[in-house]
């Protein structure tokens, strides 16, 4: 799947099935439920998790915590807008599922 067709998917009732954990957070958090995609961000212990839930800190503004989740995923804080750091995120982790 493309980033463009990911994004096409944000408006429909039901997720895409087989989604990955990360890339179901994004989901989420791309329809508004935050919560939901922290939930989801959550399932798994590993880099692209800890990336998600980084970026959900970030846009959250609790940077203290999204900090200490960028380390876990052996990234930095990015300076641009969260919708380019999403954007990255997801195109990132659609490549990998490829």
């Amino acid at each position: 799947m493309t980033l463009d067709e990911f994004r096409k998917t944000i408006d429909d009732d039901t997720m895409p099935s087989g989604l990955s954990n990360p890339l179901a957070a994004l989901w989420h958090d791309a329809r508004g439920n935050w919560d939901q995609a922290h939930e989801f961000s959550q399932r798994d212990n590993d880099a692209e998790s800890a990336w998600v839930h980084a970026y959900l800190h970030r846009k959250e503004g609790d940077l203290v915590n999204a900090d200490y989740w960028y380390v876990r995923a052996g990234r930095t804080s990015p300076k641009h807008r969260l919708e380019e750091e999403w954007a990255e995120i997801t195109k990132t982790l659609l490549q990998k599922e490829q």
